[in-house]
């Protein structure tokens, strides 16, 4: 009730003009503010229509620790709104909002993935994502499980494969070794999301690759144990999987066997060459 009163009194855009202040403190306490009236659904479209979101991200790259996970979490909370994910999008929060993700502090991490996650439901924002640097960062979140990220991390990375940019950038990065390794220690939610990774990287140009790196890596009986005992999703995700495994491996003893009976074919002639070409030289050896 607070909040719709404070949003119907006109504090909002008197609270975005402080935005750029240089007082550490003021600035703090107004993004803080900012954030707490967006948790009120009319108070969202009237923090954007006063022109918010500039200044907000200009707190997300300049201001104090503080101020930066305030900022992340303002925009999280206004971008649930989906056509605010456009706005956001396109006010360079995403590449301020993937360096907090690499160097902030632990609650900063936090908010920074949760908007992040946010605005990469929006197709226009995931190729932003990957241009601004955040595949290899959420690869790393995913090998320090003591970050507790690796859940946040993992759905990021299931709405990025599914964008031709963020699919190529997993597959460049030499994901497979640590998706594989999710699936076989991680929680259900995490199972779920690195099978997802898994089934839009092994489908496409580097099919083949990505499914003979995987079989090394020892991931059909993981999938085989997600299938029969994972999250409705995980099974789903892992029985895909397995029937492109299984493709995959019947291609390849079909092939390893033709290359086999390729060789043999080639040894007979040969043989039966050398042979032949005895043979001749024995009957001209027999001629006056």
């Amino acid at each position: 009730e607070n909040r719709a009163c404070i949003g119907d009194a006109g504090a909002i855009p008197v609270l975005v003009s402080l935005l750029s202040t240089t007082d550490v403190s003021t600035q703090e306490h107004v993004v803080t503010a900012l954030l707490n009236l967006s948790i009120y659904e009319e108070n969202k479209a009237r923090i954007i229509t006063s022109g918010a979101v500039p200044g907000i991200v200009h707190v997300l790259k300049r201001g104090s620790m503080e101020a930066r996970e305030n900022s992340a979490a303002t925009l999280f909370s206004l971008s649930i709104v989906d056509e605010n994910k456009v706005t956001i999008g396109a006010s360079g929060a995403i590449p301020a909002l993937v360096l907090l993700l690499s160097n902030g502090s632990q609650r900063g991490k936090k908010d920074a993935a949760t908007a992040l996650f946010n605005l990469c439901i929006y197709q226009g924002n995931k190729g932003k994502a990957v241009r601004a640097g955040l595949v290899p960062i959420l690869l790393e979140l995913l090998t320090e499980t003591e970050s507790g990220m690796v859940d946040e991390a993992l759905a990021i990375l299931a709405i990025l494969s599914g964008h031709p940019e963020g699919k190529a950038a997993i597959g460049a990065a030499s994901a497979i070794p640590v998706l594989v390794g999710v699936i076989r220690n991680g929680s259900a939610r995490s199972k779920e999301n690195a099978a997802a990774v898994m089934v839009h990287l092994c489908n496409g140009e580097q099919q083949q690759q990505h499914l003979a790196e995987a079989q090394e890596q020892g991931i059909v009986s993981l999938l085989e144990e997600l299938a029969e005992s994972g999250t409705d999703r995980g099974k789903r995700k892992a029985i895909q999987l397995l029937e492109r495994m299984n493709r995959f491996l019947k291609q390849q003893s079909q092939a390893q066997a033709q290359a086999e009976a390729m060789a043999q074919a080639q040894a007979q002639a040969q043989a039966q060459a050398l042979v032949q070409a005895q043979g001749q030289a024995d009957m001209r050896s027999l001629l006056p």
